[in-house]
């Protein structure tokens, strides 16, 4: 049994060989150094990337079902009565209506063609707080389809705006007069990046009911369902085309929803297979690099013939010698893995920072650098341990 005495010496007799020979020992241990910091730096790339997509899909509605329809020859769309059965769904928080138009407004003495109106209702700004940058949101009390009060977005007081007081400002909407109550940042998320508003001169937002008045059919095609947070979205999804479905005369050609949850669990597969290739693919490195050790250990053995001799001459048991060597191949894999995942994380930091994505170190990618670089040196430094601890000490003596 080998005591924690002689594993001391062993590892300090270890570092004095790798110190012996600098070059020779950089060289080996460069492979590893690739290796790890190709797998430490692709999954923590991939990483990054996948948090700031979730990110962008959380934006657009985690925990929340999405509902389209379209015309059909007997319904339009949903009326008042059919979100009222949707509301009654067990496990449905609330619905937020969305009515979308293009039309005409009018700011100060300038007419705009090109304006996109959106209706909405004050559910939207309770679960969309933050989108608020200045003066305050929808309340129940502009529900009733009698107030004039609008939203305007940053495209729109740029565009239209632009050195003129916004809050309390009246603007014509669609040949009505509103008055502007807030306004509302531009739209990160990944809806908004993939939309062309280049055209438009902003967003206007007024009441659903509003909205609905300017279309002149009295439908909504759109709505964003909130689910409780206990409740199981699965099951309200299943509730809720069963609703559809009856709304619908059991024809589900013309409705379908968009569980954002079930999107994102993909994501999640697709990333997590994406992480586990590329790693693979990486480590191929580190097999390249595991051979470069063994190579070393196996001319290191025949270099140190006569050492080897001489200590078994001198009472050394073969275990002894074979922790020797296989203890240097070890320290030799760990110190490259140490390096290979600074480098990795640079490399990742990097990367980040160009794609603008935020920097997140992965605990399990170092565990698995770290993990790697043992495998390595044990798994390529066992051989070469021993072959030194096989050899006979007369033969080994006598070798030139």
């Amino acid at each position: 049994m080998l005591s924690l005495a002689i594993l001391k010496q062993s590892l300090s007799m270890a570092l004095q060989n790798i110190k012996a020979n600098k070059m020779r020992s950089f060289l080996t241990m460069l492979g590893i150094i690739i290796g790890v910091a190709a797998v430490i730096g692709l999954i923590t790339i991939v990483q990054s990337v996948s948090n700031q997509m979730m990110g962008e899909f959380s934006n657009l509605g985690a925990g929340t079902l999405n509902i389209s329809t379209r015309a059909s020859v007997m319904k339009e769309g949903l009326s008042e009565t059919d979100m009222q059965l949707l509301m009654e769904v067990e496990g449905v928080e609330g619905l937020s209506p969305t009515v979308a138009l293009t039309t005409s407004s009018v700011a100060g003495t300038e007419v705009y063609e090109e304006t996109s109106v959106e209706g909405k209702n004050a559910l939207f700004f309770t679960h969309n707080s933050d989108s608020i940058i200045a003066g305050r949101a929808f309340s129940e009390l502009d529900m009733s389809g009698d107030t004039y009060v609008c939203i305007v977005d940053q495209n729109y007081v740029k565009n239209a705006l632009l050195g003129k007081q916004v809050l309390g400002a009246e603007i014509l909407v669609h040949g009505y007069r509103y008055t502007i109550v807030g306004i509302q940042k531009n739209s990160d998320n990944l809806m908004g990046f993939m939309t062309d508003n280049s055209e438009l001169a902003g967003t206007i937002l007024v009441p659903y009911k509003n909205a609905l008045a300017m279309t002149g059919n009295g439908f909504v095609n759109n709505v964003e369902v909130y689910v409780e947070p206990q409740a199981d979205i699965s099951r309200v999804e299943t509730d809720l085309r069963a609703v559809l479905k009856n709304i619908y005369n059991e024809n589900t050609d013309f409705f379908s929803i968009f569980n954002m949850s079930s999107l994102m669990d993909m994501m999640n597969d697709v990333y997590s297979m994406m992480g586990g290739l590329l790693g693979g693919i990486a480590s191929i490195a580190l097999v390249v690099g595991g051979i470069g050790i063994m190579n070393m250990m196996l001319v290191s053995v025949s270099e140190r013939t006569k050492e080897i001799g001489l200590r078994k001459a001198l009472g050394a048991e073969p275990a002894r010698i074979q922790i020797q060597f296989l203890i240097e191949s070890i320290v030799l894999s760990m110190v490259g893995g140490f390096i290979g995942i600074l480098l990795g994380l640079l490399i990742a930091a990097v990367a980040a920072q160009m794609m603008d994505a935020k920097f997140a170190i992965s605990g399990g990618a170092i565990l698995l650098g770290f993990g790697f670089s043992a495998g390595v040196g044990i798994i390529f430094g066992w051989m070469p341990a021993k072959r030194a601890s096989e050899l006979n000490p007369i033969d080994a003596l006598r070798a030139e």
